[in-house]
């Protein structure tokens, strides 16, 4: 299974939720590896932005424990409010992550393609990507930006893929582990 090791929190609580009724200061996490909606119970005061340890092995891990994973409705409005320039910040940190993804996608089937997944990535994108990235791999986010005329801003279609999946919205997830799924008897 695979774990989050660094989060970056998107709200914090000092006193809990209003809802719950014990008062233990929470925090709502994104996972920083698989984009996970966490919301946990930490030690000591953290602030909105901060990355933290999930590991709770290593003695500056600021988790006493994590309460459970969380669905994009159930954010905070602050959350929801921090949650897409977070995520566009991890995607800048990771460009070589996305970069490997863009040169490495393979079809899905006969008729579709991963790379279509993406925002803003049609027929004719794909077909140029595809020839631009046998010819030379790509290097960069400006290097694919450059050889793909009139593509929309490259970071920017991975932050609303992923904010998608964290949405529950994808039929396909490529970045985020898919939301838990409660399932009716």
């Amino acid at each position: 299974m695979k774990r989050e090791n660094i989060g970056i929190i998107l709200d914090y609580f000092p006193h809990g939720k209003s809802s719950e009724a014990l008062a233990e200061p929470t925090a709502q996490i994104l996972g920083e590896d698989y984009f996970t909606l966490l919301e946990a119970v930490v030690q000591g005061s953290v602030s909105i932005g901060d990355k933290i340890l999930l590991d709770k092995t290593d003695p500056a891990c600021k988790i006493e424990r994590i309460k459970k994973r969380i669905t994009f409705s159930e954010l905070s409005v602050t959350s929801q409010n921090q949650l897409k320039n977070i995520i566009r910040d991890i995607v800048v940190k990771r460009e070589k992550d996305f970069v490997r993804f863009i040169n490495s996608a393979t079809a899905i089937n006969i008729r579709s393609h991963s790379l279509e997944l993406l925002p803003s990535i049609g027929k004719k994108h794909l077909n140029l990507i595809l020839d631009e990235r046998t010819k030379k791999p790509f290097e960069s986010f400006e290097d694919i930006k450059k050889r793909i005329p009139h593509l929309t801003s490259v970071p920017d279609i991975f932050v609303e893929e992923i904010m998608e999946e964290i949405k529950g919205n994808a039929k396909y997830y490529l970045f985020s582990k898919p939301p838990f799924q409660k399932f009716e008897h």
